[in-house]
């Protein structure tokens, strides 16, 4: 593999923002903007934010869309959890790759073949008529958002000159994926209500067309850093894939069978030695898909323990919260929607805040801030019940979340990439992404199978209806905000950062983005 060949120059696999398209050495003449004409820095930034609101949307979308879902295909509850998990599971299990793979044969190429295959498996969600065809159209939609979201961090942190220019699009992709999951709600909730829930699938086919054509105009090709086929770590990826797959699998699977049946016993050795497997591929390949020498950056495995916790916590928010308000409560999706609203618009607005701080206070502190924060708002939140307040026990506590989950989305971020170079871009972003996605598989599995249990046994003690799946629902947000609590210790973890060197004079010459990360040693004195 060429090591070397996307280190230094001028491309750093995009345009950095003020430079004009194909003058640099990222540039390739068989696609994007035509060499000589300038780039707009918002161009690409609101290319690269799109594609990610798509993709994040679409891990929440669906879940005030599901008892729909459950009346039109005759779905069980069992084939439900699939909906939600068929999408994560594919999506965490390939973001590794998917992050690799920008690296590896381009990113604007990466880009849009996780756009294609991601805008053709939600028309086919779309059309779907059974449960099976349902569930294969959404573990197809992760795999292409797997490929997809790495891409659209890496195109930005080789975009933007490191400084106040990466963290400002740093920010805004930061706030648009944590408030993607939190607006799926409503969107879901607006789209089934008005039309019905095929049209929380369909509604991606026209934005993945207009972004695919943006995508031609906007982004400009990278070299890739493949130079043969076999320097592709195929074993590396089925092994990691196959085992965080299975492992999400034991865990579902419980809720019908024992942790001490023979069956899920012998599937969770298969998990560990799966990936066990893939530890020792990393060690001996030559083109390893995770080098692990890439944890050396003393931020990035604490930002990833964090964006496991992370995911956990608000996975179990989108679930049971929605599932809440439709079951017990009685509201309509619409309504449902509306009812989540406060939680993205306090994320936007604590995004927009933080980008502003974290040059000064550096990462750690406010991610501790934001885990408290969301911790304390998921607590108040799991004392809902059968007649419990709107006012009281859910827009107060999703006010609290929301800006929790904004102060930490942005500093995770930048905590996890800062002094990466940009030729392990693809991978440091694709490892945060997984860590979120994988946190949030496992995490919702885990849980919802405590819940429902929990439920199981108060229905059969004799329990209304509505108590029991209130009481499973308030355990599952509970749980939620033990996982975050425990966020807490990791971010402990986090390196302090030396505070910046003062702004340069207006007018003065910025470095590029691939100059700020020429020298790897360098960067980790940085940080």
């Amino acid at each position: 593999m060429r090591a070397d060949s996307d280190e230094g120059g001028s491309g750093e696999g995009g345009a950095v923002v003020g430079r004009t398209a194909g003058t640099g050495a990222g540039a390739s003449p068989e696609g994007g903007a035509p060499p000589g004409r300038r780039i707009p820095g918002w161009a690409v930034l609101a290319v690269c934010c799109l594609a990610q609101f798509m993709v994040v949307l679409d891990i929440s979308i669906v879940n005030v869309a599901l008892p729909s879902m459950q009346t039109d295909l005759g779905m069980t509850a069992s084939g439900l959890q699939w909906v939600v998990n068929a999408y994560t599971i594919a999506f965490a299990g390939l973001l590794l790759f998917g992050g690799r793979a920008a690296d590896l044969f381009g990113r604007r190429r990466v880009f849009v073949a996780g756009l294609a295959l991601f805008t053709l498996a939600s028309l086919g969600g779309g059309f779907a008529r059974t449960e099976a065809q349902l569930i294969v159209a959404r573990a197809v939609q992760g795999l292409g958002g797997a490929v997809l979201a790495p891409a659209t961090l890496t195109l930005l942190m080789t975009s933007f000159a490191e400084g106040r220019e990466r963290t400002r699009a740093l920010g805004a992709w930061g706030a648009t994926a944590a408030s993607g999951g939190a607006l799926g709600a409503i969107v879901g909730g607006a789209l089934t209500e008005v039309a019905n829930w095929r049209w929380v699938l369909f509604v991606n086919v026209p934005i993945g067309v207009a972004l695919l054509v943006a995508a031609r105009l906007v982004l400009v090709e990278s070299r890739g850093q493949l130079s043969r086929l076999r320097d592709l770590d195929i074993p590396g990826t089925v092994t990691v894939t196959g085992g965080l797959v299975l492992s999400v699998y034991v865990i579902v699977r419980t809720e019908s069978s024992s942790w001490t049946s023979p069956v899920t016993l012998g599937m969770l050795a298969g998990a560990v030695v799966l990936l066990a497997a893939f530890v020792a591929v990393e060690v001996t390949t030559p083109a390893p898909l995770v080098p692990l020498s890439v944890f050396r950056y003393p931020g990035l495995a604490a930002a990833n323990s964090v964006a496991a916790f992370l995911g956990a916590a608000m996975f179990t928010i989108f679930f049971f919260l929605t599932l809440f308000l439709q079951q017990v409560q009685g509201y309509s999706p619409l309504r449902a929607g509306v009812a989540m609203l406060p939680m993205p618009l306090m994320i936007i607005v604590a995004s927009r805040i933080v980008t502003r701080m974290i040059g000064r206070l550096g990462p750690r502190p406010i991610i501790v801030f934001g885990l408290v924060s969301g911790t304390a708002g998921l607590l108040w939140m799991s004392t809902i019940t059968r007649d419990g307040s709107y006012w009281v026990h859910v827009f107060g506590p999703v006010l609290i979340v929301g800006l929790g989950v904004g102060s930490i989305m942005v500093a995770m971020v930048a905590a996890a990439t800062a002094g990466v170079p940009m030729r392990l871009a693809g991978l440091a972003s694709g490892l945060i992404n997984t860590s979120r996605q994988i946190g949030a598989a496992i995490g919702l599995a885990a849980v919802s199978t405590i819940a429902t249990r929990h439920t199981d046994g108060r229905l059969r003690h004799g329990a209304a209806r509505l108590d029991a799946l209130a009481s499973g629902y308030s355990l599952g947000l509970f749980i939620g905000g033990c996982v975050l609590a425990v966020g807490i210790l990791a971010a402990l973890l986090l390196p302090r950062v030396r505070r910046p060197e003062p702004e340069p004079p207006l007018g003065a010459t910025e470095k590029t983005a691939s100059g700020a990360s020429d020298d790897e040693d360098q960067a980790l004195a940085e940080i």
